[in-house]
């Protein structure tokens, strides 16, 4: 009894390790999606995919499915495999891959993650470069070919895309001062201290919770 509940747990805590594993390499394969997008690597991002028909990329501006239509997408309907980055080198695409959680389904082949994606980007246009902020959230599916993770559906939410003086708010409905925090207001209810003085030029730097990891001071 003894041995087969032990084998039981070292069963329990191999399945743990591995879908530990396949979390990490998720989030390699999603940061380095984001690293080859900030230069528009075409190869690099098609290498990431899965293949066959299902796989799909859902964007701003529509959904490619297969992975030969998203090839045609990076090289922009050019079907030449030449590795190459974009032609112009003012492009910025870069879209930061943030606070992700990654679910790997019980089989360890196929997982789901979410993402936020923030970033600035210089877009090459007629006279001269328009740069702006996007901001938005992925919602991609991954799965497990010959023991490495790819992805299966990109599906990316933007939720604004701004000209870089401009914001993303209407300019007919944007105001300058900001409103009153709730407490602050007659409500009666009030913090139990004062704010701490933390904002620029303050010269605040927040107190770290871990020594240096190499000197450990």
């Amino acid at each position: 009894m003894i041995v087969e509940e032990l084998e039981a747990r070292i069963k329990t805590l191999e399945n743990q390790i591995r879908t530990l594993q396949d979390i990490e390499d998720i989030k390699k394969l999603q940061r380095a999606f984001g690293f080859y997008l900030e230069h528009w690597m075409a190869e690099d991002i098609i290498d990431l995919f899965a293949d066959g028909p299902d796989t799909t990329l859902s964007i701003a501006a529509g959904e490619f499915r297969g992975k030969e239509k998203i090839r045609l997408f990076c090289y922009r309907g050019n079907k030449s495999n030449e590795v190459r980055k974009y032609e112009k080198p003012e492009f910025l695409h870069q879209v930061m891959q943030l606070s992700g959680i990654v679910d790997v389904d019980p089989d360890g082949k196929t997982a789901k993650g979410r993402w936020y994606g923030f970033g600035a980007n210089a877009l090459p246009a007629e006279g001269g470069i328009a740069p702006g902020w996007m901001n938005g959230v992925y919602e991609n599916e991954y799965v497990k070919e010959n023991g490495k993770w790819k992805l299966k559906k990109v599906r990316w939410c933007m939720t604004f895309n701004a000209p870089y003086k401009e914001g993303w708010v209407d300019p007919s409905r944007r105001v300058e001062k900001r409103p009153e925090p709730p407490y602050r207001s007659s409500t009666g209810f009030s913090p139990d201290g004062p704010p701490e003085e933390t904002l620029y030029p303050s010269g605040f730097i927040c107190p770290f919770h871990y020594n240096n990891p190499v000197t450990g001071k």
